[in-house]
């Protein structure tokens, strides 16, 4: 949806009032500019991403709209692009001249509904692992990002009837760790944390596929590393369907979630000087998987 140029001006001081931002100074060759987005049935849609560029398209600011679909941001006067978004809804864009001093508000912005990837019909799938990326990544010594995927892994997908019917089972290979140092890697195997001979898998098997919005589904369950199982959240993606090159049905999803490897009784642990330690504690899974449909 592209907008269009819309003026609607008020005095910056009292903007500030209204948006009770009347504490703050606003610089003199400054103005405020403000929307509120709705959701299609004209109620406030909170935390949508906004984006304000000038005219060169360079990013100016960018944040979220508030509980009440609110967005305010003081910005240089000049003529601005303003690109508005939100999961499942289909993004505006429009533009505005914000004057010395004045307030340029947009008014309210209804986003209208995306349309949705069809779901995957019912009945058993199966990961293609040629497709499909299980990664991890964790702090390093308080500053670096340390990135490692495991290589061997299979699963199976059953698709209900209804959605949220849907159960999967992921089988992962805890030896197949790998971040691309074997030094490293050597160790996460050993006792002080995956201790692969004793534990040689990491296994989830899901019991609830919830839908979010949009193409947004949380797929809970239990994850077992090191022998311990903890309920985990996917907040998942959903891709949608597509054909491969020899015919066969396959579907996508991308899935993110956080562990904590305390949680899990991986608790080795070093620490540098001014108590900093090597290895952060929270650990950040990045999952992109493909399905196929079995014959």
């Amino acid at each position: 949806m592209l907008g269009l140029r819309r003026r609607r001006h008020t005095g910056a001081a009292t903007a500030m009032r209204q948006s009770g931002l009347a504490g703050l100074r606003l610089p003199q060759t400054a103005g405020l500019l403000s929307c509120r987005v709705l959701d299609p049935v004209n109620q406030p849609l909170a935390h949508a991403e906004l984006t304000v560029s000038d005219a060169n398209g360079r990013k100016v600011v960018s944040g979220e709209t508030d509980p009440y679909g609110t967005f305010v941001a003081a910005v240089p006067a000049g003529g601005y692009r303003l690109a508005v978004s939100h999961e499942g809804f289909t993004p505006y864009r429009g533009e505005a001249d914000v004057a010395e001093g004045g307030h340029t508000t947009l008014g309210d912005l209804p986003l209208a509904p995306v349309e949705l990837p069809q779901l995957p019909p019912p009945g058993d799938w199966e990961i293609d692992p040629a497709h499909t990326t299980i990664a991890f990544v964790a702090r390093h010594i308080g500053m670096a990002r340390v990135h490692g995927r495991f290589n061997n892994y299979s699963g199976a997908l059953r698709i209900g009837q209804r959605m949220e019917d849907s159960a999967m089972h992921v089988i992962i290979d805890a030896a197949s760790i790998d971040t691309n140092i074997k030094m490293r890697d050597d160790h996460l195997r050993s006792a002080d944390f995956l201790d692969v001979e004793r534990h040689p898998t990491l296994e989830f098997f899901s019991d609830s596929f919830a839908h979010r919005g949009g193409n947004r589904w949380a797929i809970s369950g239990a994850l077992s590393i090191h022998g311990v199982s903890r309920t985990v959240t996917l907040d998942t993606q959903y891709l949608g369907t597509g054909v491969g090159m020899e015919g066969e049905i396959r579907a996508a999803c991308r899935a993110v979630t956080e562990l904590h490897r305390e949680d899990f009784t991986l608790n080795w642990q070093h620490m540098l000087a001014r108590g900093i330690a090597v290895v952060g504690s929270s650990i950040q899974i990045e999952l992109d998987i493909q399905v196929t449909g079995k014959s």
